[in-house]
């Protein structure tokens, strides 16, 4: 296949961080005096990554039976992790070497989130996002809020890159954004940043980590 384009997730993918949504979800029910069975906390640990602040906040407002509607758990949950980015955030090991190299050859490139737009605004303050990317910076806003694993985001990503989804590959961490990508008809590759197989196990390539992507034997 003649791949054009790459399109990133980027929460787990190219950022690090999952750490600080999963801490961002662990504020808000213990916020509300919530204390999780062993049994929820694996389903949210197996559930949440990937589905989007919105899909995330319902998950947790059906588990621990709050009251509160998921809008105020959605506004909670962002302004902390908000707070929890400006504190730092970095790249993934490996992205900007991996980034360097598609653009050599070079290939279109886009972000395609279930964040917000509010989150790609601090990411890219502090990464410079738009440097890598121009305005190919795309969230979960700009497709009237349907996350993954509906694929709206992907196709989107790849009509604004002007890229048939065939042509492009996605790059994923989670199982939700996995089967957006597969759905959307690209080839997806699992990057196995959370070290957790399973949850990447139905892409059609999984690797460890950004150096063990062979573009070349890719694009052939």
């Amino acid at each position: 296949m003649n791949y054009r384009a790459i399109i990133f997730d980027m929460d787990g993918t190219i950022v690090d961080t999952e750490n600080l949504w999963r801490q961002a979800s662990r504020t808000i029910i213990s916020n509300r005096g919530y204390v999780l069975s062993e049994q929820e906390e694996l389903l949210l640990q197996e559930s949440l990554p990937g589905i989007g602040l919105f899909n995330s906040c319902k998950l947790i407002k059906d588990v621990i039976k709050t009251d509160d509607s998921v809008e105020i758990l959605m506004k909670e949950k962002a302004a902390i992790a908000c707070q929890l980015y400006e504190t730092g955030i970095c790249f993934i090991d490996g992205f900007p070497e991996f980034y360097k190299k598609a653009a050599e050859i070079p290939l279109k490139m886009a972000i395609a989130t279930n964040a917000t737009i509010q989150t790609m605004e601090i990411t890219d303050k502090s990464l410079n996002l738009s440097q890598y990317f121009g305005k190919h910076l795309y969230t979960i806003n700009h497709v009237n809020n349907i996350g993954k694993p509906n694929p709206a985001i992907y196709l989107y990503a790849a009509k604004q890159l002007g890229i048939d989804p065939k042509q492009c590959i996605a790059i994923e961490d989670s199982g939700h954004g996995i089967l957006a990508a597969k759905t959307a008809g690209m080839f997806c590759i699992g990057i196995n940043t959370g070290k957790d197989l399973e949850k990447i196990k139905n892409a059609d390539l999984t690797v460890e980590c950004y150096e063990d992507i062979n573009l070349t034997a890719l694009l052939k």
